[in-house]
């Protein structure tokens, strides 16, 4: 095969193809949460959505319109699904009585032989909602109409900010969620008092006695995490702005980083320990809040937390987030320490399977598409089956690491539907790169249907595979070579 000359001009992506941050660039997605399931990673991600002034222009993100949350799985950790937006809070949402959906984290437990999942979020800062599902992605519903945690809770009046979720479930079978944030006063930034815990019942979706404040926490800002890791636990979260020079001298991180404090107890007390990522700002130049999330895949852990990426490649700086995923780090005591963000991320783990059915939305990297939800239950609830849509001329979709095997194909089914006309040219190693075929989508209908085709060259081995689109009012739901 050769590098052959583009009949359409190729849009560019917001990300380097050598690059795996941000997960996605199709649209943001802040605060992360991952949940492990059946050998996959789910990411639970605020909904960060562009705001307009009366101009049209984009405006600061202040978080007031934020009311969905995003939500992606990857078995590889490069190539990532999108599952669509849960409809989480608002008019629209699960639930309505809510106004916002911040920093969401999540769970599954096995209750009277079937799998459920838990999808906990913020109402702004006054109070800590739940969802459930009998999938990872939805629909979610919500199955108590009300806060579970809210200033009526006992402990809870006097948290600044009633916010920002973990939940940790562990070896025994009990759950305990972690939550709260911010300073009360100027004089209390040393020692804010406003982080929480709380036994979650059998169910879920209830909370077992008081929560009770976790004592302590150096310089609190906000944005609760907790592991368990070689039998300790491992209690995190962000420092505040109001540390001094001396202070963080002293303490050995700064402002703005993510910090850890362990205990042999889910519910302590927790000691000091290490600092594990500093603000996006170090790494990046563009610094705001720092949340994160520490999950365990495949014998590994990561880092997964947000920065300002994607709106930096698009010209936009307003505050608009996007999750990065990094390796993290341990020192020789084995416990968490500082970590790198980074734009090129982790490794992919496995290769993706060309001869299996691969959904269109799982990619790697993209340009000048969009996604869009697919079949009663994903328009309906906001999350589950996703389509590529939106696309023009020199829009394209990648998926890394794809492995054809020694022998090789040159034969491909998509599914596809839309008016009449357009191609999709089907490439190797970038957008532009070694053609192996043209798909011709003359015939198709708005009607879901494969089309199979024979294509040029036979590809063999591994490659990084890209879907270059030519034409429009065309949309993709899966692909498999034969």
């Amino acid at each position: 095969m050769e590098t052959v000359a583009t009949e359409v001009s190729i849009e560019e992506s917001y990300k380097k193809l050598s690059d795996h941050n941000p997960l996605m660039v199709q649209r943001f997605g802040a605060d992360p949460y991952a949940l492990v399931y059946e050998d996959r990673v789910y990411m639970y991600m605020t909904g960060d959505d562009f705001s307009y002034d009366e101009k049209g222009e984009v405006t600061e993100n202040t978080y007031g319109n934020i009311n969905t949350i995003n939500v992606i799985s990857s078995d590889d950790l490069v190539n990532w699904t999108d599952h669509g937006t849960v409809y989480a809070a608002g008019k629209d949402g699960a639930a309505s009585w809510g106004n916002n959906s911040w920093a969401p984290a999540a769970a599954y437990k096995n209750i009277d032989g079937q799998d459920k999942f838990f999808l906990y979020f913020a109402n702004n800062g006054n109070g800590i909602a739940v969802l459930e599902a009998d999938t990872p992605y939805g629909p979610f519903t919500d199955p108590i109409k009300k806060p579970l945690i809210s200033r009526d809770t006992p402990t809870c009046a006097e948290v600044t900010w009633l916010f920002d979720p973990a939940v940790l479930m562990d070896d025994d079978g009990s759950a305990y969620i972690y939550f709260g944030g911010g300073v009360p006063s100027p004089d209390k930034a040393a020692n804010p008092g406003t982080a929480r815990v709380a036994k979650l019942s059998d169910d879920m979706i209830h909370i077992e006695g008081d929560p009770k404040p976790i004592e302590n926490v150096d310089y609190l800002f906000e944005d609760s995490g907790i592991n368990k890791i070689d039998g300790t636990y491992y209690y995190s979260y962000c420092s505040n702005f109001s540390m001094t020079k001396a202070a963080e001298k002293e303490l050995g991180f700064d402002q703005g980083e993510i910090v850890t404090m362990k205990s042999k107890n889910p519910m302590g007390p927790f000691k000091r320990c290490n600092p594990v990522l500093k603000n996006p700002e170090h790494f990046f130049g563009l610094g705001g809040n720092n949340h994160h999330c520490i999950f365990e895949f495949k014998k590994k852990y990561y880092i997964a937390y947000h920065s300002r990426i994607l709106e930096e490649k698009m010209g936009i700086l307003k505050g608009y987030r996007s999750t990065n995923i990094d390796v993290l780090s341990f020192n020789e005591k084995g416990e968490p320490s500082a970590s790198r963000g980074t734009r090129k991320g982790v490794k992919q783990l496995k290769p993706i399977d060309a001869f299996k059915e691969n959904m269109a939305v799982t990619m790697s990297n993209s340009a000048g598409i969009k996604t869009t939800q697919y079949g009663e239950d994903a328009v309906k609830y906001g999350s589950g089956d996703m389509i590529v849509t939106d696309i023009s001329d020199g829009s394209w979709i990648s998926v890394s690491g794809v492995d054809f095997g020694i022998d090789g194909t040159d034969s491909l089914t998509v599914c596809i539907r839309g008016k009449s006309g357009g191609k999709i040219h089907v490439r190797v190693e970038k957008p532009d790169g070694e053609e192996a075929g043209v798909i011709d989508l003359k015939g198709i209908t708005s009607k879901f249907k494969e089309k199979t085709v024979k294509l040029d060259n036979k590809i063999v081995g591994k490659h990084d595979l890209f879907f270059v689109f030519e034409g429009e009012d065309f949309e993709m739901l899966s692909w498999k070579f034969n």
